[in-house]
């Protein structure tokens, strides 16, 4: 397989497992989340309120799918939705007490899944791999 075939194969595998295995461990340590709302909470909780469309850029998905996400935390009762007074077609997004509460655990799962996928990779080869994918993105 020649190597350009190979980066895309990987990364798209890669990215395929991830999540897989994030969800697992979610599911394993009782965390009512998928990969895609924990983005959305993670995002939330460094950065307080958001708009919807913040969120998607910091996420970078849709709004439509991000709309889906808040829909199901909103369910949760994870966070909650209010109309911005300067103008009515945004949305503000805000964390719940209870999901407020879901921070310090659930961002240490998180953390410490991560660290099981990375095991055996060096600092150094994981700066390398932080690098070339960010000249990736930068390319695209």
């Amino acid at each position: 397989m020649i190597l350009v075939k190979q980066v895309g194969v990987y990364i798209n595998i890669v990215n395929c497992k991830l999540k897989k295995y994030i969800a697992e461990a979610f599911k394993k340590n009782s965390v009512n989340l998928t990969g895609e709302q924990y983005l959305v909470m993670d995002a939330l909780w460094n950065e307080g309120t958001l708009t919807q469309q913040a969120i998607a850029f910091i996420i970078q998905k849709d709004k439509n799918s991000v709309t889906q996400f808040i829909d199901n935390l909103e369910k949760k009762g994870l966070v909650t939705r209010s109309v911005a007074k300067e103008d009515r077609r945004v949305n503000n997004i805000m964390l719940t007490e209870e999901g407020m509460a879901l921070k310090d655990s659930t961002k240490q799962l998180a953390i410490d899944t991560m660290n099981k996928a990375l095991d055996g990779i060096s600092e150094d080869d994981l700066n390398t791999f932080v690098d070339v994918l960010k000249k990736v993105c930068a390319n695209i």
